[in-house]
């Protein structure tokens, strides 16, 4: 039997995998920070010669051209894929041999894109695995709107239709292994599920379980907002990223990350939020490293704007630049490492307030505060508090006119959103309370309204 190794990039919420016999692999969906690729295939001690796209990737660069190049393995792209690099083409239906038993069988899955591809998995008589990319996830599937709005009622019955294909071609024995679904915003819902069979979906995954209509009814229903990095995604893939560098970018010391700040660039502290708003370098910006870094980041820089990484040690530094070359921030203009008082070079550190939804309710009573939500549309359309300004986190930095002067109170679902929010407000003069605490605490404490818009 084949070996099936996952590779997780929890951050991303995505997997790859890497699946050998003993002496050769194959790989899908790799990911572009190769390295570690190559590292799993030699503590394998396998031989990588093929490399499979199960579709042009919305949600990150992908390293499949470069981990080609650097092994020599066979590229399989589907051949209607505009890509303007060399491939192997494979179509629905093309039965590719890896090794001496293993075989690999395309089919057409269109639905998260117009020519997504599942791989079927077979050796002997037994198909024992599809490698589902973003078609069947566990108990959902992959989005079907990433195309834009022309395209989704098309190609959310796609995806209908490909999910109960592959449940009807494949035995109920197979594994699902899928690209999306672990976190990822290319999942349309999410779920706990770390395994699966076809068997196991046919129970509980909506695709399989409801009638057509009831499917994309309740599919778009749930859709929220995606990463405006996304955008850049499927260009830069179908252009054949190169391995990123991963050296380190230049150091800055205090003076020049002043000059970068005035000028308009992101300077992003990496700590987490209790460090942050304990102390940090004014006009810095907090996205933790201790939560959806990338995402978070990709999602609100102005793409193309200098940025220059602040961490405590050259290993958050490292990654850093590692989970953004997934995402296609390729090189930081500079970084400092070290504490935030060198940062500030002997200035004054900013703070930011901290404080928990009975402290907000309490606060309330004495005086008016304005409460800023950030969670994203479906979250404040389940609940929010009363008299509470909604703007979603990915509009705060086009919005930031909305919010009133005076005393601002931000909150998010757990408090990592919100000490985003509460470093872009500060930065820009407003006089913010960030609150950090969960959201079920806001209904404990009596400021909840239930929403019926």
């Amino acid at each position: 039997m084949p070996y099936i190794v996952p590779i997780d990039t929890p951050t991303l919420g995505d997997r790859s995998y890497l699946v050998h016999d003993g002496r050769v692999a194959f790989v899908v969906d790799p990911q572009r920070d190769i390295d570690r690729i190559l590292g799993v295939a030699a503590s394998e001690g396998v031989r990588i010669t093929h490399i499979f796209e199960t579709h042009i990737h919305n949600d990150y660069v992908t390293g499949g051209y470069a981990l080609a190049a650097a092994t020599g393995a066979a590229y399989h792209v589907n051949a209607d894929d505009p890509v303007t690099f060399d491939r192997v083409p494979v179509r629905d239906g093309d039965v590719i041999t890896v090794g001496d038993t293993m075989r690999v069988r395309a089919l057409a899955t269109p639905g998260h894109t117009f020519t997504h591809l599942a791989y079927a998995l077979e050796t002997g008589n037994e198909q024992v695995a599809v490698f589902s990319g973003g078609s069947l996830l566990y108990g959902s599937v992959g989005r079907p709107d990433l195309l834009g709005p022309g395209h989704t009622h098309a190609l959310v019955r796609h995806q209908y239709a490909s999910a109960r294909r592959l449940a009807a071609e494949l035995p109920d024995q197979a594994g699902v292994y899928p690209t999306h679904g672990f976190g990822s915003f290319c999942s349309a819902t999410q779920s706990d599920a770390t395994t699966a069979t076809i068997g196991s979906e046919k129970l509980i995954n909506p695709a399989l379980t409801h009638d057509e209509q009831a499917f994309v009814d309740e599919l778009l229903a749930g859709l929220d907002a995606w990463p405006a990095y996304y955008a850049h995604m499927a260009a830069t893939n179908t252009a054949g990223p190169a391995a990123p560098d991963l050296s380190p970018p230049e150091r800055a010391d205090a003076g020049q990350l002043r000059k970068r700040i005035a000028a308009g660039e992101w300077v992003v502290d990496l700590r987490n939020r209790v460090a942050f708003t304990a102390g940090h370098l004014a006009g810095t910006l907090n996205f933790g490293l201790d939560g959806s870094f990338a995402t978070y980041l990709g999602w609100l820089i102005p793409w193309g704007t200098p940025l220059t990484l602040l961490g405590e040690t050259p290993d958050q530094i490292a990654q850093a630049q590692r989970e953004l070359v997934r995402i296609g921030i390729d090189r930081p203009a500079a970084h400092a490492t070290g504490t935030p008082h060198q940062w500030a070079g002997g200035e004054d550190l900013a703070t930011i307030p901290r404080a928990t939804f009975a402290d907000l309710a309490l606060i309330r009573h004495h005086r008016h505060v304005t409460v800023l939500d950030v969670r994203r549309n479906l979250e404040w359309g389940s609940a929010h508090i009363d008299g509470a300004l909604h703007i979603p986190l990915h509009d705060l930095p086009g919005r930031l006119a909305d919010v009133p002067g005076g005393e601002v109170w931000v909150h998010c679902a757990a408090g990592y959103r919100a000490s985003i929010a509460a470093s872009l407000l500060a930065a820009h003069g407003h006089h913010v309370v960030a609150v950090d605490d969960d959201f079920d605490q806001a209904h404990a404490s009596g400021l909840l309204a239930l929403a019926a818009n």
